[in-house]
């Protein structure tokens, strides 16, 4: 297994998710709900941050793994999927939208997963419809954890507007790759 800065920085991700779900769970007298919404969403901000990092870097210095490449995705569905339960146990997010993004991951991420063992990566390739939504979806997380009006701005209104447009659009996405995919899978499998 290599090491290096950008796997690190992916190693923190999955770091922060103990924490982001410890700030909901343990019951921290010194801070108030405000300071531990702010907590929560400088956590899943910065490794937000870092999912963009590891990646530039590991270009950059030509350190891309295929075990990089393989934990990247799996940091970044696991934080998202760590942010979406904390959201809907504090009633935030609705359990519809958070069943369909986290069901959407675990199909896409199996179905590259299976392609790839057939030879059709190619079909499944991310797409921008996929870089739209994760864009919606990361941009939404923070809203909802922050939780409290930003000026004029309702932060939760807002949060929620953008997680139900990710979720609509994670099912587009997820039928366009089902689709793409499909006549691998038809040829495989002996049905069409």
């Amino acid at each position: 297994m290599p090491f290096n800065l950008p796997i690190f920085l992916t190693w923190l991700r999955i770091l922060a998710i103990p924490l982001l779900a410890l700030l909901f769970h343990w019951p921290f007298a010194a801070l108030s709900v405000q300071e531990r919404n702010l907590i929560a969403t400088v956590l899943f901000v910065g490794a937000a941050l870092t999912d963009w990092l590891d990646g530039y870097l590991a270009r950059k210095w030509n350190q891309v793994s295929s075990f990089g490449a393989f934990l990247d995705p799996v940091a970044d569905k696991l934080v998202v999927a760590a942010a979406l339960l904390m959201l809907l146990k504090e009633q935030r997010v609705d359990t519809l939208v958070a069943l369909i993004i986290i069901g959407r991951e675990i199909t896409i991420s199996a179905l590259r997963e299976w392609m790839a063992q057939i030879g059709a990566t190619r079909a499944v390739a991310v797409n921008m419809l996929g870089k739209i939504k994760t864009v919606a979806q990361m941009v939404a997380i923070p809203l909802l954890l922050y939780q409290a009006p930003i000026g004029a701005l309702n932060v939760m209104w807002l949060g929620t507007l953008l997680i139900w447009i990710a979720a609509v659009l994670t099912v587009i996405s997820m039928l366009y790759y089902l689709r793409k995919a499909w006549p691998a899978i038809a040829e495989c499998t002996g049905s069409g």
